[in-house]
């Protein structure tokens, strides 16, 4: 929780600085004392320099407005100071009640939806407070081997030690899905796990305020005080709250409650469990867990192999043995984007141009290069990841939308015109190519 923020002798510390230097002090203790209950916290949230540092960050992030529709625009048109006074007068006086939750359904890949909700901007920055004073206590205690919606961690590195994990032969693979995890968290015994490290009374009745937060879908409310399970995806310190309820599959790993060579990766309810052998007793003891905890394996999708002879996929890459092109008898372990992946990526940018002929085509690269660049950047991971191929297929799938898009745009274009479609947006309008993104430093391309 270091910063690398460095302040000139003198010059008063920014809102951030004095999160930051809280922050560094409080984990430290945590870490000197692993058994230490902190029962002095809620003064930092309700705190102006925690709330305006709250408000910052929340609105980096962007998102939509919640129940109320207060957006950004209209919270600074009457006053940023007043919404953060209004909620420090709230958690003063004890009357701070959050409002429901907006639910909207999100598309997934397979076609299903996923739930997501949305707090109001307003709880947004409570939560985001609550989450600056808290998080560093359990980040703390969270292993190594946990990647997902922590402080300087990403997929990047799960998928590095996977990759460790692989060459140093445990290659049986536990590929297992947790149904509906966020949805299905039990609040008790959530709230037990949180105040085995907290005991300040207001930080838990704020966090079980947002857990019992009634759910708004279609102008129907659902949930509220009695809904005893589930944590909203969407909220800001929902992932938080995740990773504190698996930490306890992560520790009983490390500690070899499940065999002693077995290792596992962990990026929020996405996990492998990896070993050289994964016998059905570790499998049963990971079950017998589960169902303690109130979560339940997806069985359609949880599955064991050998990697040495079957591939599996993780956040969005494929893992393989292959041969080497250059050597038949030498084999290595190959990370690449999913196909799923790259279909996604090519679907987002085939709806965007079927709605874009009538804008510039300057408006359309820009569009364009967002959904590209993060799409690259993600799977950006030399040593790890080889991601040539599904470059290739993404070029040639563009030049191709590209095409047909300037066919429709313009009845005049020539066809030969129209087949140097891809390089004159590449070279005109500043389009990027995939196939050629980042080459210099990709050393695995």
């Amino acid at each position: 929780m270091d910063t690398n923020l460095e302040r000139e002798p003198g010059r008063p510390m920014t809102d951030e600085e004095k999160v930051q230097d809280f922050q560094r002090k409080i984990y430290r203790k945590a870490k000197q004392e692993p058994k230490f209950r902190f029962y002095i916290l809620y003064d930092k949230v309700r705190r102006m320099d925690f709330l305006t540092e709250a408000y910052r960050r929340v609105k980096a992030n962007r998102g939509s407005p919640g129940v109320d529709g207060m957006t950004f625009k209209r919270i600074e048109e009457r006053g940023v100071s007043k919404l953060l006074l209004d909620l420090q007068g709230e958690l003063d006086n004890g009357t701070y009640t959050p409002k429901p939750v907006k639910r909207v359904m999100i598309p997934k890949a397979n076609g299903k939806l996923r739930p997501l909700g949305i707090p109001t901007i307003r709880d947004r920055v409570v939560q985001m407070s609550c989450k600056m004073v808290i998080e560093p206590i359990f980040e703390a205690d969270f292993e190594d081997e946990s990647y997902g919606f922590r402080p300087k961690r990403d997929a990047k590195q799960a998928m590095a030690r996977i990759k460790q994990n692989l060459e140093a032969g445990k290659t049986a693979v536990y590929d297992a899905d947790l149904s509906a995890y966020f949805d299905t968290i039990p609040h008790d015994k959530l709230l037990k796990l949180i105040a085995l490290r907290i005991s300040d009374g207001k930080i838990l009745h704020l966090i079980k305020l947002w857990l019992k937060a009634p759910v708004m879908e279609n102008g129907r409310m659902s949930g509220g005080k009695g809904n005893k399970v589930g944590t909203p995806q969407g909220g800001v310190i929902s992932p938080l709250l995740a990773n504190i309820y698996l930490h306890l599959l992560d520790r009983l790993v490390k500690l070899g409650k499940f065999g002693k060579y077995v290792a596992i990766v962990r990026y929020a309810d996405d996990f492998v469990l990896m070993g050289s052998r994964i016998t059905d007793e570790t499998l049963e003891g990971v079950k017998k867990l589960f169902g303690r905890m109130g979560l339940k394996v997806n069985e359609e999708k949880t599955r064991l192999i050998d990697a040495r002879k079957d591939s599996f996929d993780f956040l969005g890459h494929t893992v393989r043995r292959v041969v080497s092109s250059y050597d038949a008898k030498r084999k290595y372990w190959a990370v690449m984007p999913s196909k799923k992946s790259v279909q996604k990526v090519a679907g987002k940018v085939r709806e965007y141009l079927r709605y874009s002929v009538h804008l510039p085509n300057e408006v359309v690269v820009k569009e364009l290069n967002t959904m590209l660049r993060g799409w690259l950047s993600y799977f950006k991971n030399p040593g790890v990841v080889y991601s040539h191929r599904a470059r290739v297929r993404l070029t040639m799938f563009l030049r191709d939308r590209l095409f047909r898009f300037t066919r429709r745009k313009s009845q005049k274009s020539r066809y030969a015109r129209c087949r140097r479609t891809f390089r004159r947006w590449v070279n005109q309008y500043g389009l990027i190519d995939p196939e050629s993104y980042g080459r210099t430093d990709l050393v695995n391309a």
